[in-house]
């Protein structure tokens, strides 16, 4: 009866090792899941310094105008049928609009984090066509042109750097901040401007100069019906956002060059309104100046293949120890296991002082220098483990290549995974279940 036990015993206990094995990886996907929070948690304090530093410098920019507002009135009746005058705005936008800027970074640290500002001088230029109030149903009998006023849009006025001016035909135009809660501001510039009936048959000619400082987004909204935006910049690594992608564009090591040209018929506002509210930034493009690696974005990314990691290694290590009659105590598993996991807070700590491929490769170095010294000692073959770091190193190098080739991950992955598995069904079959 022992022998009869033990001849079952002897063939399944393979089989038994194999099972623990395989939710000792699972069990490991635990310590997995806390370093994922780790690297979230970094990244947060990374988010927090970048706030901390743009509330003291300036935010993102979008800078939209001019808007030409000019009240109106009109007749009506109250409930009791009295007549009463009702006042509402018009607005006007600009038939043409010009700007060129010149964006110069500035890179900023808070303890370890980089965080990307800029400084960045605008030109602008273009002129009004004759106000059509003919569109608009309106007369200039109904226009109250001492109540005009421009308006200039820009998100963070902390960034402005000089007193907002603009040259209007012979006049200049001083800007200050203003509640006007219209159609398309509720907080914006505002400059009152000298207006008559005669002037809104004539073209209107505007010019000016704005310098401001932002952090990581410039964007333009094209409010004239042809308006054009050339941006230049010694950032190497501009990232194009916003409603348009750039007509033309030239990147290099020394920096970029980008031009748009927008349409009216592009828009989902019109030229000219009255009553009507429109969220004009909605058309809004420009350029992110944003550093290129993120290293807690490509370390997360690395997490996802932690259960890929753990469970080639494992079925390495089983084989190599099945096929050879070794025989390895599952604890030592999961030190090997833990080891695997160790490997990810390694790349977290090291990718935030010398980048993620730096990083990797000293996680990977010294991830695979502790498991071959452990398993020689374990197996007492140093072929052995040899042949186990070599595994090692092209499991790593080929995850390495998926986190590098992104618009090719998947299938990289599935070729990768399916020669994998054609390698593991070949030496299985040596193993005598």
């Amino acid at each position: 009866m022992e022998t009869v036990a033990n001849n079952i015993w002897q063939k399944s206990k393979l089989i038994v090792k194999g099972l623990l094995i395989g939710v000792l990886a699972l069990l490991l996907l635990i310590p997995a899941y806390f370093v994922e929070n780790l690297i979230r948690e970094r990244e947060a304090r990374q988010k927090e310094a970048f706030t901390e530093i743009s509330n003291k410098w300036a935010d993102r920019q979008n800078i939209t105008g001019p808007v030409l507002v000019i009240p109106y009135t009109r007749s009506s009746t109250d409930n009791n049928g009295r007549p009463i005058i009702i006042k509402s705005w018009a607005y006007f936008l600009p038939d043409e609009l010009s700007i060129t800027s010149r964006v110069a970074p500035i890179k900023k640290y808070r303890g370890i984090y980089q965080v990307m500002l800029y400084s960045s001088v605008v030109e602008l230029s273009g002129h009004f066509a004759p106000l059509p109030l003919e569109k608009l149903k309106l007369t200039p009998g109904d226009m109250v042109w001492n109540e005009a006023y421009v308006c200039m849009g820009i998100n963070d006025a902390k960034g402005l750097k000089d007193e907002l001016r603009i040259n209007w035909n012979d006049s200049v135009l001083s800007f200050i901040p203003s509640n006007v809660n219209n159609a398309v501001f509720k907080d914006c510039f505002v400059s009152p401007v000298s207006i008559s009936s005669n002037d809104a048959t004539s073209t209107i000619k505007f010019s000016g100069q704005i310098s401001l400082n932002g952090s990581e987004q410039l964007l333009f909204t094209p409010v004239g019906k042809q308006t054009t935006v050339q941006m230049q910049s010694t950032w190497p690594d501009p990232s194009f956002t916003g409603n348009q992608l750039p007509d033309t564009s030239a990147i290099s090591k020394s920096g970029f060059f980008a031009k748009w040209k927008s349409l009216s018929h592009t828009r989902n506002f019109p030229q000219t309104w009255k009553d009507d509210s429109y969220n004009l930034s909605s058309a809004s493009f420009g350029t992110d100046l944003f550093i290129p690696v993120n290293g807690y974005q490509k370390t997360m990314r690395s997490v996802k293949y932690a259960i890929l990691c753990i469970l080639l290694t494992f079925t390495a290590f089983f084989l190599i120890e099945t096929n050879n009659k070794k025989s390895v105590h599952p604890i030592h598993y999961a030190l090997i296991g833990f080891a695997l996991i160790l490997f990810y807070t390694l790349l977290l700590s090291f990718s935030e002082y010398i980048g993620f491929n730096g990083a990797y490769a000293v996680a990977t170095l010294a991830t695979v220098a502790v498991i071959t010294w452990f398993v020689k000692g374990l197996l007492n073959s140093t072929k052995l483990s040899m042949l186990l770091s070599l595994i090692l190193v092209l499991m790593y190098s080929f995850v390495f290549t998926i986190l590098q080739l992104q618009d090719y991950a998947l299938l990289l992955g599935s070729i990768g995974l399916f020669a994998a598995l054609a390698i593991v069904m070949h030496y299985s079959k040596r193993v005598q279940w």
